[in-house]
């Protein structure tokens, strides 16, 4: 099949599942963007920055299984990369294209705009190969085999990819056959000695335990393990990269797992496992409560992506959905495990009284009564990730967040792609102030797209987070206190279309919840508090980071 690179492109993008890029043009990028234009099955999301797009291609990806971002070159790809980093750190797929400067002018090393005008066409390769999978500058000549290459990638390892685009090849004529599906299989041989350890650990474990991380999202491995734990009576704990992922109700789930942040119930039963099968699991400082993990001497069982250890032997070559698939049908009809299992979580704040002052503890337990089963709930880093990692959410919720990466203002685009990966879905968003003010250009793009979205917006007046780390009262930690709840008017929201509230009490926030759960479209709910008001687990987190990052014991609080 003959037909241009740009449409070669755009075909396989499709064929992998891309329905959408996110981006900005650019003028190296605008012959492509006019394909795009043409192009059915596929739709350019313009959002205000690159940076920007590249959390949405984030978010979209974490909900579809794939995200594209469109830049380019230099000025767009470095705006980018902070992004395209955090995707890579979180293993999201991401398919990053650079429109960059023709063909001629990299031969030539012309001094042109969006370089350093030095001639150098690698400086910005060279910074996007450390955080991608793989990476290629596409020529007539190589276009299909590169293009090819890369997208595989891409699909196989879970993680960002990068293109250059030249500007002028778009409608420069290649062979282009069909793409062939990338499909990984293990050889039988080792397949089945790798399920024959795990099968025989669990025949001989008194307590087992399934830790689930990031993994299992990005490979799409939920049912695979619920069938695995629910076969044979494992319990599973999951970690905050991994929560609702799976069921978080009945008697097999233990709770969220950080060690120290952990339930006390569920830290004990994964200290004394004899058996702990970790899926894609890695102990980072914000995912195992700075590192307080306790397992027992060769409990674990690593299952990565592609390889185990276990029992001091590692063995390469293998795919973890594959090796899920096995361990279940060699179990057969062995007799489920009986562990004793901690009492069930229940992670509800208590019951506050009418009497309760306003406060952060009013507002989780208010907020956590307006979810509803289904929900995608994002939460940016600091007090609103904590609380909702501390949070019971209702069945079939999704959280949306970004806990090894921590960029604050990730989550606003990040749920821009999520609502149009998922538009059928009501989607919730808890952001503070200051991670707003990052971002906060995107909720314009959130109205011109009429998502159906709930914001609450926490103003704590600066970074509290930061706050419960150092500098309680320091200058440093303010941020100026913008009139958030105008913001929506100020960006192009229709009056009729737009909801936008305040709330500085218990009773205000009763009343704009009510109005919110009748509301099709955008909500945005500002709400207020104290510098240092935040939810119990953050002043805890902020210690552990003080001892870490300065090996200081005691905070200067007020």
């Amino acid at each position: 099949m003959r037909g241009s690179i740009g449409s070669m492109l755009l075909d396989r993008l499709r064929h992998i599942g891309v329905s959408r890029i996110y981006g900005v043009p650019g003028d190296y990028n605008l012959e492509f963007l006019e394909l795009v234009e043409r192009t059915p099955g596929i739709q350019f999301i313009g959002t205000c920055n690159e940076l920007n797009a590249a959390y949405a291609a984030d978010g979209d990806a974490r909900m579809s299984g794939i995200g594209a971002v469109l830049v380019t070159y230099g000025v767009g790809d470095l705006s980018a990369l902070s992004a395209v980093a955090g995707a890579c750190a979180e293993g999201v797929p991401v398919v990053v294209i650079s429109g960059m400067p023709p063909l001629h002018a990299i031969g030539s090393r012309a001094l042109v705009h969006h370089t350093l005008a030095d001639g150098n066409y690698d400086n910005v390769m060279a910074c996007y190969r450390q955080f991608t999978v793989a990476s290629a500058r596409l020529r007539p000549e190589t276009a299909v085999m590169e293009t090819d290459r890369v997208l595989h990638a891409v699909q196989t390892l879970k993680r960002p990819v990068y293109i250059q685009f030249p500007s002028d090849i778009c409608y420069v004529d290649v062979d282009a056959p069909a793409p062939v599906a990338a499909v990984a299989k293990p050889d039988p041989a080792l397949l089945a000695q790798a399920a024959g350890w795990i099968v025989q650990r669990l025949a001989q474990a008194r307590q087992p335990v399934v830790l689930v991380d990031g993994m299992v999202r990005q490979y799409g491995l939920q049912d695979l393990v619920l069938r695995l734990c629910t076969q044979r009576g494992i319990p599973y704990a999951a970690l905050s990269t991994a929560r609702t992922l799976l069921p978080e109700t009945g008697a097999l789930w233990l709770g969220p797992y950080g060690r120290r942040a952990s339930a006390p119930g569920v830290a004990d039963y994964v200290k004394n496992a004899d058996c702990v099968i970790g899926l894609g699991v890695r102990f980072v400082d914000s995912t195992s409560g700075y590192f307080s993990q306790e397992l027992q001497p060769g409990a674990l069982i690593d299952v990565q992506p592609f390889s185990l250890t276990c029992d001091g032997k590692n063995m390469q070559g293998l795919v973890a959905a594959d090796l899920l698939d096995a361990v279940a049908r060699k179990m057969g009809d062995m007799p489920p495990a009986c562990p004793t299992l901690p009492a069930s979580p229940d992670h509800a704040a208590p019951a506050l009284p009418d009497a309760q002052p306003w406060g952060q503890a009013a507002f989780w337990q208010q907020v956590e009564a307006f979810l509803q089963p289904g929900d995608i709930v994002g939460a940016d880093n600091g007090s609103s990730m904590v609380a909702m990692l501390h949070a019971r959410l209702p069945a079939g919720c999704s959280l949306l967040v970004q806990p090894v990466w921590a960029a604050i203002g990730y989550s606003l685009p990040a749920s821009l792609g999520a609502c149009l990966a998922m538009p059928e879905r009501r989607h919730v968003l808890f952001i503070g102030d200051g991670s707003f003010q990052m971002t906060a250009q995107e909720l314009s793009t959130l109205l011109r797209h009429r998502c159906n979205i709930t914001i609450f917006l926490v103003n704590n007046g600066g970074y509290t987070i930061e706050r419960m780390i150092l500098g309680p009262q320091a200058a440093y930690n303010d941020i100026a206190n913008w009139n958030y709840a105008a913001l929506p008017a100020a960006m192009g929201g229709d009056a009729a279309a737009v909801l936008s509230l305040k709330a500085g009490d218990r009773a205000a926030l009763d009343t704009a919840l009510a109005q919110a759960r009748q509301h099709e479209g955008l909500a945005f709910i500002e709400v207020g508090f104290t510098p240092m008001d935040a939810p119990a687990g953050l002043e805890v987190m902020g210690q552990a980071v003080r001892r870490y990052d300065y090996g200081i014991e005691t905070p200067e609080l007020p």
